[in-house]
């Protein structure tokens, strides 16, 4: 990979370093950080941080920290990576906030979120923007926003990214570095992506088609700085990006360039998981010409591959794509059981991650809550997040809507941005307890709940309203997006197997959407029930606007 001549590329020898001083270790760790040797640099940060450690300079010791924690990001070992993490962060914390602490909080919270620790992905992450406002700066205040926004992206909430990522470029305008540039726009790409996948099967496919001409644009803008820049992952990233794009729109022929340029690049660093993900996407692409065997076969190889590794090493979005591109390889051979078991590895997946996003999301709330209600103590009694679910559904009750609702509405107002309410009747439900009993009624209800959750964001506000209503509070979303959504909801209700609870068992929804303004909870709610009221005239199992 590197000429034999340059001495920066020898292998590392421990006991050939004995000698040499920590500041000129420290510059070799960094040298081989610029040129993506991450074998040789986390032996050298690993020897540093041993060698600072027993000779007690901390600032060195705390470099080399992040340094290990850099190391071991890029070669995909995500919880090592977290471990040394964590240990730096002990270092540098009594230190001060610094920009160095700012960036290892940013890969601490991308790591955390490709493993589905979503909790600790946002704790991190906000640590890392207020460490950032503290600082009172501008650029890291917006990289700190980009990290942010990633969490969502890996939680399944595009929207939410997307409006902290263009927050953070609002930030920079037209003084972004090639760093900042490529930072921000990969992650608006990655973005609008996920948001493409979730669009594609819903209400509106030429929305779909809108966002991956967006993705298209985004990706092109930034190979361009990603190869100023000169940063070997970030020039793969770009190109994985833009081939994921074109191979998405069916112009495979574009594609397959860019990808095998970006798998090479990964095999030749290091990159593992990267590597993993470009090797799925040109399987996918051979599944898009015919090639369904020779998909196959490389499916099941990489999937060898990642079974060799603790699963929860693994990122999930990772091995949730892999077994959806194995079940559609498995189909198109006709074969009938593995194709059945991939799907369901997907599908347990996908729950899996909606359930970890729900309650990363919780937690959020009732940190922020705890906060709030810390300088009143009036409201201590309020700290027990118990008061604001419903207890049969686990969603918010209507003192959480209380609590929530006209600060999101006043948001709203304040900064012009859109806000849609749904209001959601379970037809008939009456009638399934007097039919199948209450205990019935009452399992009916707790799935609803369920695939409410399975169909919305983490950033969306879940209710039950009523005996049989649930109320849906979208953030930063206009009404056709909405129905985008309480189509998608009602169809999951549609063809869910109620019949599994008691024989006969059949249940629709009759929704009614209403978007801001007005900006009065009582006015917007009472707007959306219109509209429910007349899906209900007009047959019930749809949705209405008001």
């Amino acid at each position: 990979m590197f000429p034999t001549g340059d001495p920066s590329s020898d292998p590392i020898l421990p006991e050939a370093l004995d000698g040499v001083p920590l500041g000129e270790l420290l510059e070799r760790a960094r040298l081989a950080q610029q040129q993506a040797r991450l074998d040789d640099g986390v032996a050298l940060a690993d020897l540093i941080w041993d060698r600072a450690d027993a000779e007690g300079f901390i600032n060195e010791q705390a470099e080399a920290g992040k340094l290990r924690s850099f190391f071991r990001l890029r070669m995909g070992d995500l919880p090592g990576m977290l471990d040394v993490g964590e240990r730096a962060l002990r270092l540098m914390r009594p230190l001060g906030a610094s920009p160095a602490m700012c960036e290892l909080l940013r890969w601490m919270s991308l790591a955390a979120c490709e493993l589905g620790a979503y909790e600790q992905g946002l704790a991190c992450a906000h640590e890392a923007l207020k460490l950032a406002g503290e600082l009172g700066d501008v650029r890291l205040h917006a990289v700190a926003l980009n990290g942010l926004g990633a969490c969502f992206e890996r939680m399944g909430d595009p929207w939410q990214a997307e409006r902290l990522m263009s927050e953070a470029a609002g930030l920079l305008r037209t003084n972004a570095t090639p760093f900042e540039r490529v930072v921000t726009l990969t992650n608006l790409c990655t973005v609008s992506i996920g948001a493409y996948h979730l669009q594609r099967d819903g209400a509106a496919p030429e929305q779909a088609t809108r966002t991956l001409d967006r993705a298209l644009e985004l990706a092109r803008e930034a190979r361009p700085h990603s190869l100023q820049l000169g940063d070997r992952y970030g020039i793969a990233l770009t190109a994985s990006n833009f081939g994921e794009v074109l191979l998405l729109m069916g112009r495979l022929d574009e594609a397959e360039p860019l990808l095998i340029e970006s798998r090479d690049e990964c095999e030749r660093a290091g990159f593992r998981l990267l590597d993993w993900r470009l090797r799925c996407m040109l399987a996918e692409l051979q599944l898009a010409r015919g090639q369904s065997t020779a998909a196959w076969e490389q499916l099941q190889a990489l999937s060898a591959e990642t079974e060799h590794v603790m699963p929860g090493d693994v990122p999930l979005f990772l091995r949730v794509r892999l077994h959806q591109a194995s079940y559609r390889a498995a189909k198109a051979l006709a074969l009938l059981g593995p194709s059945l078991f991939h799907l369901e590895q997907a599908r347990t997946l996908e729950r899996r991650r909606a359930v970890s996003q729900l309650m990363a999301q919780s937690q959020y709330f009732v940190s922020r809550m705890e906060a709030e209600f810390a300088t009143d103590p009036a409201s201590l009694a309020a700290r027990d997040a118990a008061e604001f679910k419903d207890p049969l559904t686990g969603l918010g009750n209507r003192r959480c809507l209380e609590a929530r609702l006209p600060p999101l509405l006043r948001t709203a107002e304040q900064e012009d941005r859109p806000l849609t309410v749904a209001l959601i009747d379970a037809d008939g439900l009456r009638n399934i307890n007097e039919r199948h009993g209450s205990d019935i009624g009452d399992r009916v209800l707790q799935e609803l709940a369920e695939l409410l959750r399975e169909n919305t964001r983490g950033s969306d506000l879940l209710l039950r309203w009523s005996g049989e209503e649930f109320l849906v509070v979208f953030p930063d979303t206009i009404a056709d997006r909405g129905f985008e959504v309480c189509e998608r909801i009602r169809a999951s209700v549609s063809v869910h197997p109620w019949h599994e609870l008691a024989p006969g068992l059949d249940v629709t929804l009759s929704m009614g959407l209403a978007s801001a303004p007005p900006y009065a909870t009582d006015l917007l709610i009472a707007r959306a029930n219109d509209a429910v009221e007349r899906a209900k005239h007009l047959g019930r199992n749809r949705v209405a606007l008001a």
